[in-house]
C-alpha cells in the first residue's frame, strides 16, 4: 500500500511537471508569434506620435552617432531641417514613462506626447494629459524650469520633467558640437 502510494505521487509529478511544460511550450510558443506583431505596432504609434508632432515633415531621418539613434530630424519635402524629434525614457513610479519631444531647430518646443506609460490610473496616467504635457510648449532649454510638476503625481511627473531635460541638454551638446564641425 505504501509502494503504491508513493508510485502514484511519481505518477501525479511526473503528469503535473507534463503539465506545466506543455503549458510553457504553449506560452513560449504565442509569445514568439505575437512579439514581432507588438514591436511592428509599437514602432507605428511612435511614428505616429511623430507626424502628429511636426505634421508638415515630410520624412524622418535618423542622426545616429557610434551606432546609436540620438534624435530624428524631421525634413520637410524640400529635406530642409523643420525640427527634432527626441525620445526619452525614465523610470516613473511604477513603470518607465516613455516621451516623444518635437523641438524647432532653435530648440523651442513644439509639443511632447507620452508614447508609453503604465503608471497609477487617475495619478501617474495625468502625465498623458494636456493641462500636464501643454506646459511645455514654447518651452527653451532658457526658461524649462518653468514645467511644474503634477501634484499627487509627482514621481511620474518629474520622471517626464527629467528624462526631458536630460535628452534636451544632450540634444544642446550634441549641437554645439555639431556646429563647431560647421554642420
Amino acid at each position: 500500500s505504501e509502494g503504491s502510494s508513493m508510485n502514484e505521487k511519481i505518477r501525479y509529478g511526473v503528469t503535473l511537471g507534463l503539465i506545466c511544460l506543455l503549458a510553457g511550450a504553449v506560452l513560449s510558443g504565442v509569445n514568439a508569434l505575437t512579439e514581432p506583431v507588438i514591436q511592428q505596432k509599437k514602432e507605428q504609434a511612435k511614428w505616429q506620435a511623430c507626424k502628429e508632432l511636426v505634421p508638415t515633415a515630410e520624412t524622418f531621418q535618423p542622426f545616429e552617432k557610434d551606432g546609436t539613434m540620438l534624435f530624428l530630424e524631421a525634413l520637410d519635402k524640400n529635406k530642409n531641417l523643420i525640427a527634432f524629434l527626441v525620445y526619452a525614457s525614465k523610470s516613473g513610479y511604477s513603470s518607465n514613462v516613455e516621451t516623444l519631444t518635437a523641438l524647432t531647430p532653435s530648440l523651442e518646443i513644439i509639443g511632447i506626447t507620452v508614447v508609453s506609460q503604465n503608471e497609477t490610473p487617475g495619478l501617474g496616467t495625468r502625465v498623458t494629459e494636456n493641462a500636464f504635457t501643454g506646459q511645455f510648449k514654447g518651452k527653451t532649454p532658457a526658461t524649462y524650469d518653468q514645467v511644474q510638476a503634477i501634484t499627487g503625481a509627482t514621481i511620474s511627473s518629474s520622471a517626464v520633467i527629467d528624462a526631458v531635460r536630460a535628452r534636451l541638454d544632450a540634444l544642446q551638446e550634441i549641437m554645439t558640437q555639431e556646429a563647431a564641425r560647421g554642420r
